[in-house]
């Protein structure tokens, strides 16, 4: 999979559907090429010198540096940026050495990708140093050999004995020829990953967050696209940061027809002292690249995410069917309230109920008691453990909400310790929902939240955890680290992060954990490396929801999202829809429910038994099969996905605005077993070729926000 030719000093990596060709111009390290598989010997023809007439400083503004520094002549944006003593930051890096092995090495204390056998993968680490500062840099690449992926990651080394800061550590670098098209996706609490594309354009562009987690606002996440390319044909390449904090990925189009891609912490917040010996390894950056347009290019990174990044023994497993009572109660409960809603719940055939905010401390709203992890006896005098087996009895499994990474002024934690907040010393501690946020930079800090929530499960029979973290950092400081290192806590906060959830998660295997983040701030492959499923939003309106769960698809699987149907008139946006509508959107994502089931009328209990018979007996499809997008809510009023697997095919399809005398509508699916042959839901027989070529009428009912999700079964 990765050979090294000595004569033109060309590396290539070669997976069945994806080639990255790397070679040496001069002992510099150059990328050359990355796209469809190529042969070894074409491999060996990139990079000539056929732009040997150009002067010295336009050859190194133009050249496709695999490790840009500055100071050098290449005025692009650089992938690291060092500060000597001195104050000087040129940094020239040259080849030393090379090695090649079989499978993927761990990143420590980071959350990556992996394999399970060595024959799955191969791994280039390239060693190149500064002959000045005695800087080394180890780029590691990894190829799949079934995935149309790379992973790539930097480990940064002092090896001289003058002291360096790092204020750029970069994870990925890509040089592209060609101008592309730049898909994100941007937001906002409550309207978090639509989809925008943008033109190709010559300047600088960066999807960022400097907030202390990968943010509402731009997740960390592109795609670079032919201006040709749509959803079924085209070449495009994705680009994702395993991360979870503070981030930064830049596009840079250039003057002479080449795109530059950066992928690293932002550098805005980011600083590190790097003392002689000592190394800093950067977060794990991964690139897919489809031929097959967005639905290709999507469709590899959610089979690498669900198999090769998500862990544990809920990996593989179905997803339960849960009810949440936090829209049907808030903070507002007792044990009898809840046993009324589980009651509701069991009878109706879901399968986990889920204890929201409110269950521990004092906690009658948001303003005291996080980081008092001990239940609220006055309203569950039996604790949580009877509550647990009570809810255990009704054949439901039971689950809890928590808020582990923050901390309220009104509570015993902060009154015991009120130097384990972030703040900047000397100036007031800025509040948020009321609360502060714990400084999990600190041993002392992570070894308490891993207690205190290990208690919180080992005190009753909990199946499930929604992690959830509300607010982003102000005065982002630590009152342990000092001598120049403050520029630090932003990524040791992240670092200490990732310990707590490795410790916590590895050490309760069977809990099903969804993070979460004032709804969906921290969608990103860091987090479902721990946890294989986060909330998509706070936002559950169902027309809402085809946009957010359309966007999110870009890069994140289905059995990542958690769709919940809720009750009407919607929390966020006021509008009225009906109980099918709202579920036909749910079923898009791992089904449940956020709302009183105890206060329901009969024809929505009937219309809730029948959701929750139809997920049970698809939901294998829709969490595991292959999800297509069909058409987009960004570009009509009319919506429509499928999924399919070995055993069905199924169409969903969701109209936001009916037109009066509608137009006669069909949906055409894709990319179906050519041979397979179906039986629709009226028991009519029909082809893969008919369904995709001749279309599916949808089942609608006439009227606003109405939906249609048509189930094929495969004979």
């Amino acid at each position: 999979m990765i050979t090294f030719d000595e004569a033109s000093r060309a590396f290539h990596l070669r997976g069945d559907q994806l080639s990255l060709v790397l070679k040496l111009r001069e002992n510099e390290l150059m990328m050359c090429y990355l796209g469809a598989p190529l042969n070894d010997p074409e491999a060996t023809h990139y990079l000539s010198d056929l732009r040997a007439f150009l002067s010295f400083d336009t050859l190194r503004t133009i050249l496709p540096y695999a490790c840009p520094t500055e100071g050098r002549g290449d005025y692009r944006p650089p992938m690291i940026r060092v500060k000597q003593p001195s104050g000087q930051r040129c940094t020239e890096l040259q080849y030393t050495s090379h090695r090649i092995e079989s499978g993927k090495p761990k990143l420590a204390g980071l959350p990556a990708t992996y394999t399970e056998s060595p024959d799955e993968a191969e791994t280039l680490t390239i060693t190149l140093r500064d002959p000045y500062t005695a800087l080394e840099v180890d780029l590691s690449y990894t190829i799949f050999k079934q995935h149309a992926a790379i992973a790539q990651s930097a480990l940064y080394r002092n090896a001289g004995q003058m002291p360096l800061v790092l204020d750029g550590a970069g994870s990925m670098c890509l040089s592209l020829p060609g101008q592309y098209d730049l898909l994100h996706l941007h937001g906002a609490w409550g309207r978090e990953r639509m989809v925008q594309r943008l033109a190709p354009a010559a300047l600088t562009r960066t999807v960022q967050s400097t907030r202390g987690a990968s943010g509402h606002e731009h997740n960390p996440f592109v795609a670079l696209l032919d201006p040709k390319t749509d959803e079924f044909s085209g070449e495009c390449y994705g680009v994702n940061l395993v991360y979870s904090g503070d981030f930064a990925i830049s596009v840079d189009e250039d003057g002479y027809n080449s795109t530059r891609i950066l992928a690293s912490i932002n550098p805005s917040s980011f600083e590190w002292q790097l003392a002689p010996g000592e190394t800093f390894q950067s977060p794990e950056a991964i690139c897919v690249h489809s031929t097959c347009g967005l639905n290709g290019m999507s469709q590899a990174l959610h089979r690498l995410y669900r198999t090769r990044l998500c862990r544990g023994t809920w990996r593989d497993k179905l997803r339960p069917i849960l009810i949440n009572n936090w829209e049907a109660t808030y903070h507002n409960f007792d044990h009898d309230k809840i046993m009324d809603i589980a009651h509701a719940a069991a009878d109706v055939g879901v399968e986990l109920f889920v204890l929201d905010d409110g269950w521990f401390g004092h906690r009658d709203s948001d303003n005291s008691s996080l980081g008092d992890w001990v239940v609220d006896r006055r309203k569950l005098p039996n604790g949580l453990d009877a509550l647990a087996k009570d809810i255990n009895a009704l054949g439901l499994q039971f689950g809890l909400w928590v808020e582990p990474e923050m901390i309220s002024p009104d509570s015993d934690l902060y009154r015991a310790h009120p130097d384990w907040c972030l703040h900047a010393e000397g100036r007031p501690k800025s509040e948020s929902r009321q609360q502060l946020i714990l400084d999990m930079s600190r041993a002392d800090v992570q070894d308490y939240v891993v207690e205190a929530i290990g208690s919180v499960l080992r005190s009753a029979p909990i199946s499930y955890i929604k992690w959830d973290m509300n607010r982003n950092y102000l005065e982002a400081g630590s009152a342990l680290l000092n001598d120049g290192r403050q520029g630090e806590v932003a990524h040791r906060y992240m670092l200490g992060l990732y310990r707590v959830m490795e410790q916590i998660t590895t050490s309760f295997p069977d809990v099903l954990f969804e993070s979460c983040s004032g709804g969906s701030g921290r969608f990103d492959p860091g987090m479902l490396h721990y946890m294989p499923q986060t909330w998509t939003s706070d936002d559950t309106d169902a027309i809402e929801r085809l946009y957010i769960q359309y966007g999110t698809s870009m890069a994140y699987p289905i059995s990542a999202m958690g769709a919940h149907v809720s009750a009407v008139p919607n929390h966020q946006v006021g509008r009225v829809t009906s109980m099918r509508m709202r579920g036909d959107v749910a079923i898009g994502g791992n089904f449940g429910y956020e709302l009183d089931l105890s206060k329901q009328s009969p024809e929505d209990i009937e219309e809730i038994r029948r959701q929750i018979e139809q997920v049970k007996a698809v939901r294998s499809t829709t969490q595991q099969g292959t999800f297509t997008r069909l058409l987009s809510p960004f570009e009509g009023d009319l919506c429509a996905w499928q999924f399919h697997d070995e055993h069905r095919a199924i169409l969903c399809s969701y109209i936001k605005m009916m037109q009066p005398n509608p137009r006669d509508v069909r949906v055409r699916m894709r990319n179906l077993p050519e041979d397979a042959t179906y039986r629709t839901p009226s028991g009519q027989i029909i082809s893969a070729r008919a369904l995709m070529q001749v279309g599916v009428r949808p089942q609608f009912e006439y009227h606003d926000f109405t939906s249609s999700v048509m189930i094929f079964d495969r004979i």
